[in-house]
């Protein structure tokens, strides 16, 4: 297991630098790097390349390390990863191995920080320039109480405040799409339209100026208008409610398939059959929770502690693994020899506890098997439960279009009347079917009889010195007969080219005169359609925020439904207690009391008969 764990840690370095690599390989890099080259690194150049990656975030950290001593580099780059807030994978005791590593340019410390910037670099550059106005500056206490240092600190501090938030403004504005090129043609799109619309306004109201009632007319449209909304709403809130009432149905039969369920699983079933099976579910659980998960969380914290050490060691080369592989043969050499000589040194007969262990062991590895099978068991049937329901939705769908009653009817109407033409087309089928056979044969005989025919004919040619005479004079039909149908065909595709042309011209003519008002109609819809567009999404706009506060008010609701329901049942079971109390304690008095009265009689009696 150990060979396994460092088989995978070190596939996990080699992952690493290839990630490292690739990514100073590209833009805006620009190395020429690979895994050998960059393994194969001076800590001083390793130290620049991780130095270029600080100067890629910061402009500021572009410095030649040769030229910078050793103190102010750890300093530097120390401080930037602690604005970074980097956090390296070494425990508080160590941190000053981590500091020494990272200035003799360590592998192991710096190929993690190398990762963890290039996975980072651009939410890295914008922390690195919030940094420079949102890391405060240290004042000393004795210089605050300087009135003027006080009021330059606190006014350094709300403009810090006010930076913030219109940092974050900025980035919402970023993120949200919006460009200022687009808004200006949106604004220009308006005014444009809201100067035809005016136009438009000032044209109906000198059209309507002449009309008797015009104001009356003009209240009755926008009554009109408001109608039609309301139906538009109506018609919204008919499908809302009809889809509700889906859902409800859908609900009911739900929750009736369950209680149907259950009462299926509970026919038949006593209350010791259901204690019974309540304590085995109780056992299995109880062992999976005691014996088998445990054990599992012990074997995954042991592999997360190996590969963290294996992560805190330098890179293994070809060689390390090979030397590591001979250390675990020989030490799984010496265990096989301790095991033989145990073996051979201890007598069976004398180990009176080797039967209980033997069946101990078998008894633990049949409990792992029925556990694996249990396991295997339930995923099977919480699968087999949601293709079940599955099922039965699509089942309820079939069952909500099927036919009944006059539809059914009619349906099986349709189908003695289809089943007939089937019946019919089938047997003028086999009719054409038989006639073709004997058409077929037909055609047989006829070519045999050609044949004989031409050989006939070919010999007579060649009798008479005129050979090939029937072919050629055949050919010369052949010929003549295509040179006709082509004349024909010329002849009709230059009148109908010439139709088609005519018709094409009337068709367009046509089209124009039936275009022309239908355009002029069009357009005052269209500036009408521009508006309604606009009013739908103010409406939808307030429905939206209307149906969010109604949402929230009635969560905010049942919340305090749920709260004061159980402060009832709280205050119910506290009423029950008090109460059983109490009638505890005057039982408890009534019982004294009759123990005092008993043993004043009996004192009596005893003084009596003494």
């Amino acid at each position: 297991a150990r060979d396994r764990t460092l088989t995978c840690l070190f596939y996990t370095m080699s992952e690493q630098l290839k990630f490292i690599v690739e990514r100073l390989n590209a833009e805006p890099f620009r190395k020429s790097f690979n895994l050998i080259s960059l393994d194969a690194l001076e800590p001083l150049s390793l130290l620049q390349v991780l130095n270029d990656v600080f100067a890629e975030i910061n402009p500021q950290h572009k410095v030649d390390l040769r030229e910078e001593p050793p103190e102010q580099t750890a300093v530097r780059m120390l401080s930037f990863l602690r604005v970074l807030k980097y956090r390296p994978k070494t425990e508080t005791e160590t941190m000053t191995s981590f500091r020494n590593g990272l200035i003799e340019g360590k592998k192991h410390i710096i190929y993690p920080i190398l990762e963890w910037l290039l996975r980072r670099l651009q939410e890295l550059k914008k922390r690195a320039y919030l940094a420079k106005f949102l890391v405060k500056v240290e004042v000393p206490a004795e210089h605050l109480q300087d009135d003027q240092v006080a009021d330059m600190y606190s006014t350094y501090e709300e403009l810090m405040e006010q930076f913030k938030e219109t940092h974050k403004t900025v980035d919402q504005l970023r993120l949200s799409g919006f460009s200022t090129v687009e808004i200006r043609r949106d604004i220009g799109n308006m005014e444009d339209e809201r100067e035809q619309l005016q136009k438009r306004v000032e044209r109906l109201k000198r059209r309507v100026e002449g009309v008797h009632d015009n104001e009356q007319m003009l209240a009755a449209c926008r009554s009109l208008r408001a109608e039609k909304e309301r139906e538009g709403q109506l018609a919204e809130m008919k499908r809302e409610v009809k889809n509700q009432l889906l859902h409800a149905d859908q609900r009911v039969y739900r929750t009736n398939q369950q209680l149907r369920d259950l009462k299926a699983s509970l026919a038949g079933a006593s209350a010791e059959g259901l204690l019974q099976q309540m304590e085995e579910e109780n056992k299995v659980n109880s062992y999976m929770c005691h014996d088998k998960l445990p054990k599992e969380i012990d074997v995954c914290r042991k592999k997360c502690v190996d590969m963290e050490q294996v992560l805190s060691m330098p890179a293994l080369s070809e060689s390390d693994l090979d030397d590591l592989q001979d250390q675990i043969d020989e030490v799984n050499e010496a265990i096989n020899a301790l095991v033989e000589k145990k073996t051979l040194h201890s007598n069976p007969a004398d180990d009176k506890l080797a039967v209980f262990r033997q069946q101990a062991s078998i008894i633990q590895r049949k409990k792992e098997v029925a556990t694996e099978s249990l396991k295997e068991a339930m995923d099977e049937l919480s699968q087999l439960d949601s293709e079940l329901k599955q099922k039965r939705d699509s089942v309820k769908t079939a069952s909500a279009s099927t036919l009944k009653g006059d539809e059914l009817q009619k349906y099986l109407a349709t189908l003695r009347v289809k089943s007939q033409e089937y019946k019919k087309k089938k047997a003028e089928l086999a009719a054409l079917r038989t006639e073709c056979g004997v058409l077929e044969k037909t055609e047989t005989v006829l070519k045999s009889r050609h044949q004989v025919v031409q050989e006939s004919l070919t010999d007579m040619e060649e009798k008479e010195g005129v050979a090939g005479y029937r072919e050629t004079q055949e050919e010369l039909e052949k010929v003549s007969a295509l040179k006709s149908e082509l004349d024909e065909k010329k002849g009709e595709s230059l009148e109908g080219m010439s139709n088609m042309a005519e018709q094409l011209h009337q068709t367009i003519l046509q089209k124009k005169s039936n275009l022309g008002p239908m355009i002029r109609d069009v357009r005052p819809l269209r500036v009408q359609c521009q508006e309604l567009t606009a009013e739908h999404k103010e409406k939808k706009a307030a429905y939206d925020m209307t149906s969010a506060g109604l949402e929230s008010n009635l969560s905010r609701l049942e919340h305090e439904v749920r709260v004061l329901r159980e402060e009832i049942r709280q205050d119910e079971s506290r009423y029950h207690q008090l109460y059983t109390h109490s009638q505890t304690k005057n039982l408890n008095g009534k019982t004294y009391r009759r123990i005092d009265g008993v043993m004043g009689d009996w004192v009596c009696g005893g003084t009596a008969d003494s």
